[in-house]
């Protein structure tokens, strides 16, 4: 009884102290404007930061991250398809002032990606500028060339867990994307997105509030 007593409160003072090292090493770890690295990115604002512990990051000079935007743990950010390709024009991905990207999200970028300001983005959010094309019914979709078509999100957004933003995707200003949404296409501002594919559920007019469906 005493040597199940005395393992019982090892395994919780080891366990206590593997936690408190764990969270010191993810505070170290965390990526801000004054750190050597991010002097790699196109942009990294003040009071920015990048979470630990990061996911793939690469070809941060054109990546721009905006003044106080906060991106979680594991989140991927690229531009382009292998380390060291050269794009043909920077940012590629352009993030806003004051975003927060939830954990385990990916935003990859080829073109064009660019979020505005104050946009909050759930975790496991997926935002792509390129998808591949099936011109060829007789090739593997996987190896056709892909298309490009660029992605905006207006500012003051909300976007849930899990949703999917497609290739030519342009919402307007203070949009809510339902979770599991998966979303191609052009939305004005002031709306709320779900459903795969995603449609509008309501929109908010000035003079009766919010209504059901798409703005007549």
């Amino acid at each position: 009884m005493v040597l199940v007593s005395w393992r019982l409160g090892y395994r919780r003072w080891l366990g206590a102290r593997i936690r408190a090292t764990r969270r010191y090493l993810d505070e170290v770890a965390t990526v801000g404007p004054r750190d050597d690295y991010a002097r790699r990115f196109f942009h990294f604002g003040e009071g920015a930061g990048l979470m630990a512990p990061q996911g793939i990051i690469y070809n941060e000079r054109y990546l721009s991250i905006g003044e106080g935007t906060l991106v979680g743990e594991n989140v991927c950010l690229t531009a382009g398809m292998d380390p060291g390709q050269e794009m043909l024009h920077a940012p590629v991905v352009s993030i806003g002032r004051g975003c927060r990207i939830g954990r385990g999200s990916h935003i990859i970028g080829h073109w064009s990606i660019t979020l505005g300001d104050e946009i909050q983005i759930g975790p496991y959010v997926y935002i792509t500028d390129q998808n591949h094309g099936y011109l060829d019914p007789d090739t593997p979709v996987g190896w056709q060339a892909p298309e490009e078509s660029a992605v905006s999100i207006g500012s003051g957004s909300w976007l849930g867990t899990n949703v999917v933003i497609l290739p030519g995707t342009h919402l307007g200003v203070n949009t809510t994307v339902a979770a599991g949404a998966v979303v191609r296409g052009s939305f004005p501002g002031h709306v709320v997105l779900g459903g795969v594919p995603a449609k509008v559920l309501r929109h908010y007019n000035g003079v009766t509030g919010w209504q059901p469906g798409p703005p007549a």
